[in-house]
């Protein structure tokens, strides 16, 4: 054993999901924990990876992605938010929205810089950050609705401040920004060297008639943005671990220098079967209404326990409040009802930076409604 080895990330462990994942697989329970589908993807998106497959797609593809797919990108984003993107200078296929944020992060952060991020927050944002030298400051949100105070957000700004990471719609909270907060954040970062990391990979997962606000519609965002997105989400892919990032041309020239020796290039017949299957807009229009669905029938399960539920406004998970039930702290609840009842859930206190109980669980609904009402059978036992 090397005793003189330093960690560069000490008081990061394995992440939650993981955990409460291991624990579910231990004690056969259902598994709303880990944010992935257990239904399948369409038929004909796999019947299109297996034709590229067979006409020998398989070698690199060029390092930005190709261009069908960045062309696919350019029209969806033209015709959903009426902006103009070039898919030469301003769009790049990644493997995965996380290998997007993670080399974005690395493109602006030096060492030393402050990066503001709203907490409870995807767990990947502050490790990143503090792999590249950077410095977390987080904004903490609290229950029940998890509002920015924006003047908050402003008292934290520095001339450290290189970098704002937002999450919309957001995970875990299941919260919509609206346009006042993203003409407020235009306000703070349009005069001065600030960039913005927009995490938007359940843009087309909103409910209630809401409608999606992207940076890419706001000019003085637009200018100093990254906004990453996912087909993981949009296909009910996640293990193709294909995304893509958007942004400006300076930045997307500084972004390709770190992704070329990150990943270098995706996978190639994945990208030529995505590009074909994006041709038809109704698969991903309806992503909204397929997944409300689910919502709905998830909440009104619900209501016949004794957890209070709050609202869902985007993404496919759902945030449970507790506190009628048990004065455990999160962790120590999650793992009970794991192993006790059968259901596996996450806590939203590993979302913080430093462990903040609010009596709360995440419920991931994107799953087969045979899985939802058994989940839902075991909870009623509480």
């Amino acid at each position: 054993m090397n005793n003189s080895f330093s960690s560069k990330l000490p008081e990061t462990a394995v992440s939650i999901f993981s955990q409460m994942t291991a624990l579910s697989n231990a004690h056969g329970a259902v598994n709303l924990s880990q944010g992935f589908p257990d239904f399948p993807a369409d038929p004909e998106l796999i019947n299109l990876v297996t034709e590229y497959m067979q006409q020998g797609f398989n070698q690199y593809a060029p390092m930005p992605g190709i261009m069908e797919l960045r062309q696919a990108i350019a029209n969806k984003l033209e015709y959903l938010y009426r902006v103009q993107v070039n898919p030469e200078t301003e769009i790049t296929i990644t493997s995965g929205g996380t290998q997007a944020l993670f080399t974005a992060i690395g493109t602006v952060v030096q060492p030393g810089d402050e990066v503001i991020i709203f907490e409870p927050a995807y767990d990947s944002y502050k490790p990143s950050v503090e792999l590249f030298g950077g410095k977390v400051i987080p904004v903490r949100l609290q229950t029940p609705i998890f509002q920015i105070d924006w003047d908050e957000v402003e008292s934290l700004i520095s001339e450290k401040t290189r970098l704002i990471i937002i999450n919309n719609p957001n995970n875990p909270t299941a919260t919509v920004l609206a346009q006042e907060d993203l003409l407020a954040l235009e306000r703070l970062v349009v005069d001065r060297n600030i960039y913005v990391l927009s995490d938007e990979v359940y843009e087309h997962i909103i409910y209630d008639e809401r409608v999606h606000q992207s940076v890419i519609q706001y000019p003085g965002l637009r200018e100093r943005s990254f906004l990453v997105a996912s087909f993981g989400k949009l296909l009910h892919t996640t293990g193709w671990k294909l995304g893509y990032i958007i942004a400006p041309p300076f930045l997307t020239t500084e972004f390709r220098k770190i992704h070329q020796f990150n990943v270098f290039s995706s996978n190639t017949p994945m990208q030529y079967a995505v590009a074909r299957y994006l041709e038809q807009q109704g698969r991903y229009l309806n992503l909204s209404s397929f997944f409300e669905k689910k919502r709905d029938l998830l909440v009104m399960g619900l209501q016949e326990t004794r957890f209070n539920i709050l609202p869902s406004q985007g993404t496919y998970f759902l945030l449970v409040d507790y506190s009628n039930i048990s004065d455990q702290d999160e962790l120590s609840f999650a793992q009970y009802i794991t192993r006790e009842h059968r259901v596996a859930m996450v806590p939203v206190s590993a979302f913080y930076s430093k462990v903040y109980n609010q009596q709360l669980l995440r419920i991931c609904f994107a799953k087969k409604e045979a899985t939802l009402v058994s989940a839902i059978q075991h909870l009623k036992e509480l």
